[in-house]
């Protein structure tokens, strides 16, 4: 809901994404002394957008917009229904409770939510990687990697995948032909920023507070403010 909270003329930015910018921080999360799992968050959030279990699975969430949205869950929750979660307290349970990608693939999909969202999962062995695509009470649509067959990659902005992005934001577009244009053995940290990076217009501006590469290889979350 940032967009609405106004437009930095100067510095071309969401005047929102500048007041988070400063809060991001990388957060350890430890049991017994040992690190359990790595996260990506604000200061002071207590659920969880993007997270990195080791040797395990990823999993971040993208905002969806839909005219059956989180004013709905809010609703529900505000007069007593307490079984769907906040999109960012499933991530958390995922990352304490999940011990494999199927684990976490399955919650993600089953578990109910008090908005509309996108879930970009991914695990450590080859074709472990899917976005699903909730509602409110169930999935919609779920995209799965499958390298043999020549994906190799899922993108996912703030659209459905099945409609057309806005003319006024498509990142959709030159998102997946710099990824093409990179390709399968480039694939990579530095190629991964470079495509995050890249605006689709000299105007247009993502509105995005950071973007995190997470290399399913080693493991590492990496995060450029």
């Amino acid at each position: 809901f940032g967009l609405f909270l106004g437009w930095d003329n100067g510095n071309d930015t969401w005047l929102m994404s500048e007041k988070l910018r400063k809060i991001v921080r990388n957060v350890d999360y430890q049991q017994n002394g040992k690190s359990v799992y790595q996260s990506v968050s604000f200061l002071g959030y207590v659920g969880l957008l993007t997270a990195v279990k080791p040797d395990t699975f990823t999993v971040t969430v993208n905002e969806r917009f839909n005219k059956e949205g989180g004013f709905i869950g809010i609703y529900r929750w505000l007069i007593g229904d307490r079984n769907e979660k906040w999109m960012g307290f499933l991530t958390r349970d995922i990352m304490d409770q999940a011990g494999s990608y199927s684990e976490a693939k399955d919650m993600l999909m089953n578990d109910k939510l008090l908005a509309p969202a996108y879930y970009i999962l991914a695990g450590n062995s080859s074709g472990e990687g899917v976005i699903i695509t909730r509602s409110l009470d169930t999935t919609l649509d779920v995209k799965e990697l499958n390298p043999k067959n020549g994906t190799f990659y899922l993108l996912q902005t703030n659209y459905d995948p099945w409609d057309a992005p806005p003319f006024y934001d498509d990142r959709r577009t030159p998102g997946n032909i710099c990824m093409k244009q990179w390709g399968q053995k480039n694939a990579g940290l530095k190629s991964l920023f470079n495509v995050l990076s890249t605006k689709a217009k000299p105007e247009q501006v993502d509105g995005v507070h950071y973007s995190d590469e997470r290399e399913r290889w080693c493991q590492i979350l990496d995060t450029r403010l």
